[in-house]
């Protein structure tokens, strides 16, 4: 959840009409961007493509504020696109969408008085000896507030912003519309598994009642385990849209990116492991890896876990899978990690049938930075590149394109979120050591 140091009070449209209307402004808005920076650049004598003159600053700046303006869904679509598929997009894109990440307007205090109220009671006021009027955070479901009860203890109020609920499923929808018609994401991107991806996470969101449970839960799973810290659930004050829990103070977990080496890889290869006993272990898995649900508290050396929404339960049948890619990779048999691909659904067979060196080139490249001895470094990324040239043609080939599991999107996208942070950190971790030893622990 993002802190509020470029947001600012905006009423959320919270009826239907209201979202719509946000919708149109913004596409009438961007239309006009477009025209007036289409015909400047005819008038130089260009030829300017649609993507050219679509993605101008001022066209960026209503993209953003409009996203960040209306939150849920619209908001969430731009933060998922923005990490899982960020290699794949145009960079001014790319740069829109990570903005939302760190972005979203808040609630009046009349519209935040009018939420509280329907759910605590006109006089909710009287529960608390003290309760922060701004928030200390804010994202694309809800708001955070701090507040303090009458016995002194400190707690984090989240609350859901109206409508936000019930608009889940339009919003996706226009969201998606408009990134099509606009022509922003390159047409060999499928964004489809992407999108009912977001619409069956927002949903799960939106039920605070069960992010509390699911909160429970992962406290319970991780209790004993000194280097995380999990809020504990206030039961009496949590309803449909408010979720209370405990204050735990923490600093963004980017901050350590400054820190010694030693440091940033003792954190990386925590959360690391943690990834793997979630797969492995618990098969319980926070499938949301914005890099706003981790925190840093530096006085005692411990990562506070944050926003439960997204949580689920991973399928024996997913972990097994990941299991048998795994030790094939450990292995450093490219075959099998090729057959557990396909076997797992990861992989359409067509694809090994139409581009098979493409396919193979890119297992292998994938294995050999995996098979080191070395600390796998996440801070070098020049990897990167040649996987997206080699995936590319195979993208490009519909055919070739492939739906894996909707249960395998989210495991991925926490893997894959994981190693973004651990990148973002700078990090060098024993990977292989710590997937090995999970694994054995867990057979």
């Amino acid at each position: 959840m993002a802190e509020d140091k470029t947001s600012r009070h905006r009423s959320v449209p919270s009826s239907r009409i209201g979202r719509l209307g946000g919708f149109t402004r913004l596409a009438g808005g961007l239309a006009g961007g477009a025209l007036s920076e289409g015909a400047r650049r005819l008038a130089n004598g260009e030829r300017p493509r649609l993507d050219q003159i679509l993605l101008t600053p001022g066209n960026a700046k209503r993209l953003t504020d409009r996203l960040a303006h209306l939150r849920g869904a619209a908001m969430k679509l731009g933060q998922m696109i923005s990490m899982d598929a960020g290699d794949l997009l145009p960079p001014e894109l790319a740069d829109i969408l990570a903005r939302l990440r760190d972005r979203a307007d808040f609630m009046p205090p009349r519209q935040l008085d009018k939420v509280l109220a329907s759910e605590w009671g006109k006089d909710w006021r009287k529960q608390f000896r003290r309760f922060e009027p701004r928030p200390i955070a804010a994202a694309s479901i809800g708001q955070v507030h701090r507040a303090m009860l009458p016995d002194g203890r400190l707690l984090a109020i989240k609350v859901q912003y109206p409508g936000v609920a019930q608009s889940i499923d339009s919003d996706v929808d226009n969201v998606a519309s408009l990134l099509k018609l606009t022509g922003l994401l390159p047409p060999e991107l499928d964004i489809d598994p992407l999108l009912a991806a977001a619409k069956e996470q927002l949903r799960e969101e939106a039920d605070y009642r069960r992010e509390g449970a699911m909160l429970t839960r992962f406290g319970e799973m991780l209790a004993g385990r000194e280097e995380f810290i999990v809020p504990e659930l206030e039961t009496a004050l949590t309803t449909d849209r408010i979720l209370a829990m405990s204050y735990e103070e923490g600093s963004p977990i980017e901050d350590l990116a400054s820190q010694p080496q030693e440091l940033r890889d003792r954190v990386a290869a925590e959360l690391i492991e943690l990834v793997a006993r979630e797969l492995f272990d618990s098969r319980l898995m926070q499938t949301d890896p914005n890099f706003a649900n981790y925190r840093w508290q530096a006085k005692t050396g411990r990562i506070v876990l944050l926003d439960f929404g997204a949580t689920r339960e991973v399928s024996p049948g997913i972990s097994q899978d990941y299991r048998r890619l795994i030790e094939a990779g450990l292995e450093e048999d490219r075959e099998k990690v090729m057959e557990a691909a396909i076997a797992a659904g990861f992989i359409n067979p067509r694809a090994l049938e139409r581009h098979p060196d493409a396919m193979r080139h890119a297992v292998d490249i994938v294995v050999t930075q995996m098979s080191s001895e070395d600390k796998l470094d996440f801070g070098d990324r020049a990897f990167v590149p040649e996987i997206r040239e080699t995936v590319m043609p195979i993208a490009r080939d519909r055919e070739s394109w492939h739906l894996p599991p909707a249960e395998t999107l989210f495991v991925q996208r926490k893997v894959s979120g994981t190693a973004l942070l651990c990148a973002r950190l700078g990090a060098r971790v024993d990977v292989r050591g710590i997937v090995r030893k999970v694994l054995t622990e867990t057979a």
